[in-house]
């Protein structure tokens, strides 16, 4: 079995590893370091949770070991498609970098422009950016990327999702042609392939596992439920939540609770705190500080549920999530696969549990057709019978109440006091209508032989007429 010491790092590199726990690389690393170290292009095609960052971070932390860096012109660079996700690489680089000198600058929204500036203007060995932000401080004059000598491309997957290609190409583009490249993905869209025939050079191509697969570690289940009412299925799949969270029971050490909207991940934040649930939310619009602050509070333990929108999905390492709950199918079936892997990571057990109400029956689907087989059916621990008696339908009651409450009281008033409807007489029985208004007894008169006698004259004599 191969170990780390076997993959010619910088013994202060290994020393680094060794104080963090690690003995033996993962497939992806085995596979990818070795090329890495020899100079060459490296296309890693691995499922998320199997160890990608420190495929690159090991090999790029000892081949910028000798040389230093110029002000405003980094020696590497590293596109992450997340703030978190690149705050992430950042952390894993002060990881392995602990007993050598080498700098660092991350570049991420939320962050001042100023503070950054003064990172780049020192020099940095390694810059840590989205593409945005990235090409923000190159437009603005304050960054060189002539100097880059190794260049990661980190989950380009989700780049592709999000819309980021045509900045990476632009990035790419300002960077030397005799750089090393290191691209990373979960999957191979023909857009990614694309990319990687155009900017990769001879790659060595490393693939762990079949494209878009969960891990085996994981164990997969999905409710199918249908709600009693359309209009209550929202609050009826938060009770329905609640309930698989409990069935769980001290199984579930802490969770992640994923929802293909924002509005909903704040929503289900709150409703689980309502009900004595220690949760928080974390999406794209929380600001940065909070956003980080969230996700540090859920790896250290303080937080046992965190309700995330797909900004959490792909390739946040957080080793210990016991369970992940999707709260709504994904729209994207890839996007399945991501998220259920933020547990069963690192050869660790997991459970990912999902919710399916009928209107997500066809992304099921297209989910069970990219994994190649069914999702496990798991009977719903919600019993129908307590459906009218829920907590959300009593907790509406007020709300109704209060919505009364704030009507005009003229209004209030005006239905208090209007009598009920009384039936309808028979038509025979009604009263008979008297005249209507101004109406004359006498028959109304035409023209008839009464007409005047200007308009038997013909134009000549009502013209002489008129002249006389």
């Amino acid at each position: 079995m191969t170990k780390f010491s076997d993959l010619k790092l910088d013994p202060k590199v290994l020393k680094a590893i060794d104080e963090a726990g690690y003995e033996t690389p993962t497939p992806i690393q085995a596979g990818a370091i070795p090329p890495a170290l020899e100079g060459r292009d490296v296309l890693g095609i691995a499922q998320t949770g199997t160890g990608k960052t420190a495929s690159f971070t090991l090999p790029m932390i000892t081949l910028l070991g000798k040389g230093r860096a110029r002000a405003r012109m980094p020696r590497s660079l590293v596109l992450a498609p997340t703030r978190e996700l690149a705050a992430q690489v950042a952390e894993n680089f002060d990881t392995y970098t602990k007993h050598m000198k080498l700098t660092k600058a991350l570049l991420i929204g939320g962050v001042s422009f100023k503070e950054q500036d003064a990172l780049i203007d020192r020099g940095v060995d390694v810059l840590i950016a989205t593409p945005g932000r990235l090409l923000d401080h190159f437009e603005r004059g304050k960054l060189l990327l002539t100097g880059v000598q190794i260049m990661v491309v980190d989950e380009a997957d989700r780049m592709l999702d999000m819309g980021f290609i045509p900045d990476i190409e632009r990035i790419f583009s300002l960077t030397p042609f005799t750089r090393q490249t290191l691209f990373f993905s979960a999957t191979m869209a023909p857009e990614i392939e694309r990319i990687t025939n155009t900017f990769l050079s001879s790659p060595a191509k490393i693939e762990v596992a079949r494209q878009s697969t969960a891990s085996d570690t994981i164990s997969q289940g999905v409710i199918c439920y249908k709600p009693s009412r359309k209009d209550r299925q929202a609050s009826e799949k938060r009770a329905l939540l609640r309930a698989m969270i409990d069935r769980e029971g001290d199984a579930c050490t802490n969770a992640i609770v994923f929802c293909n909207r924002k509005t909903d991940v704040d929503i289900v934040a709150k409703s689980l705190t309502k009900y004595g649930y220690n949760a928080a939310p974390i999406h794209g619009d929380l600001e940065q500080s909070k956003r980080m602050e969230v996700l540090q509070g859920f790896r250290d333990g303080n937080l046992r549920i965190l309700c995330a929108s797909d900004v959490a999905a792909r390739g946040l390492d957080i080793p210990n999530v016991s369970h992940v709950f999707n709260f709504d199918v994904p729209n994207h079936p890839e996007d399945y696969v991501h998220r259920i892997g933020r547990t069963g990571r690192a050869g660790r057990k997991g459970t990912a549990l999902t919710i399916c109400v009928p209107s997500d029956e066809k992304q099921l689907a297209a989910v069970e057709a990219l994994l190649k087989t069914d999702v496990p059916r798991v009977e719903s621990p919600y019993a129908p019978s307590a459906r009218m008696g829920s907590e959300d339908e009593e907790a509406e009651a007020p709300k109704r109440s209060a919505r009364a409450e704030r009507k005009p009281r003229s209004q209030r008033e005006d239905r208090a006091e209007k009598p009920e409807r009384s039936e309808r007489p028979e038509r025979s029985e009604r009263p008979e209508r008297g005249p209507r208004r101004g109406r004359k007894d006498e028959p109304v008169i035409g023209m008839g032989d009464h007409m005047p006698s200007f308009m038997a004259q013909s134009f000549e004599e009502r013209r002489q007429s008129a002249n006389a």
